[in-house]
């Protein structure tokens, strides 16, 4: 059976947590949950563009300002949540930015690392207790299938500053992404309650593209058009991943169609680097250092 928005069971009584969710892939993501009766934030980096969002939704919709390209801001807004959300039943780690110019957060992460990686896993391990407690919570972080170019952690030169490939930049912080969700999920096991899941959305017409460099951006735009889906289709493996109760944690979901480039989510596989457990290990603990976040699940915790 093809799985559809239509199979999101209710929500009611559930908070869930939405990062860059006053546009497309998080938007689309929003707007289901909060039909089905979630409390949703929006936490987005322009707050004005997120109460648009939300006027749009209705529901019980609210905005949390949120800036991953600033440690100061990830920490403002975890206080400015925790403030407001005794429990998180959902964290979906969704914004991100791909193929821009060599440049850095205002931390001096190389930008696409900073925010698509470290930024999320500042906000998780600041977020993660309000979650523990809460029967079938669970983290959800979007990938890419882009994490298969060039794919490779480069611990030599994580902020690229001898050399920059906007490719492989992007690459390396989605392979990021996967190895964050299944080391966390290693650490969440021994709790029996929440669970890591990541999800990828093929290709689909979001403004995620808009930093591809000019020299390639019209054959991508005429490719784009024809194969890319809807957000409404691209958000279903997250939906998938954050609602269907068969999820398991550590899975991975993205669509079914050739190449999963569009079509119905089901569980995939990442790449063979993406589940290199000394690697997996040895991020966590260069992103625990760059950002000065600890998570309150440890190492020991999930060998137990």
């Amino acid at each position: 059976m093809k799985w559809t928005e239509q199979q999101v069971p209710r929500q009611d009584g559930r908070v869930a947590v939405i990062t860059g969710a006053n546009t497309g892939l998080g938007f689309e993501t929003a707007r289901a949950l909060a039909e089905r009766g979630a409390s949703v934030v929006l936490a987005v980096r322009d707050t004005a563009k997120g109460k648009v969002a939300a006027a749009r939704i209705g529901g019980d919709v609210s905005v949390q300002e949120l800036d991953l390209t600033s440690l100061d801001s990830v920490r403002a807004a975890a206080a400015g949540l925790r403030a407001s959300h005794p429990r998180i039943d959902l964290l979906i780690n969704n914004a991100g930015v791909m193929y821009t110019p060599r440049q850095t957060t205002r931390d001096g992460f190389e930008m696409q690392f900073g925010t698509n990686h470290l930024g999320h896993f500042a906000l998780t391990g600041l977020l993660l207790d309000l979650l523990l407690p809460v029967p079938g919570s669970r983290v959800v972080t979007v990938s890419s299938a882009g994490h298969r170019i060039r794919a490779a952690i480069h611990f030599d030169d994580l902020q690229w500053q001898r050399s920059y490939s906007r490719v492989a930049a992007y690459g390396q912080s989605k392979l990021a992404n996967l190895m964050f969700t299944y080391e966390l999920q290693r650490r969440l096991t021994a709790h029996g309650t929440t669970v890591a899941v990541a999800a990828h959305p093929g290709v689909s017409s979001t403004e995620l593209g808009r930093n591809t460099p000019a020299v390639v951006r019209r054959p991508v735009t005429l490719l784009a058009s024809v194969i890319a889906q809807p957000a409404t289709a691209g958000a279903l493996p997250t939906l998938r991943a954050a609602t269907d109760p068969s999820v398991l944690g550590g899975q991975y979901y993205g669509p079914d169609g050739l190449g999963e480039v569009r079509g119905h989510p089901k569980l995939v596989t990442s790449s063979p680097e993406s589940y290199d457990l000394t690697v997996q290990q040895r991020l966590w603990a260069v992103s625990e250092e760059l950002t000065g976040v600890r998570f309150p699940v440890g190492r020991a915790a999930a060998a137990a």
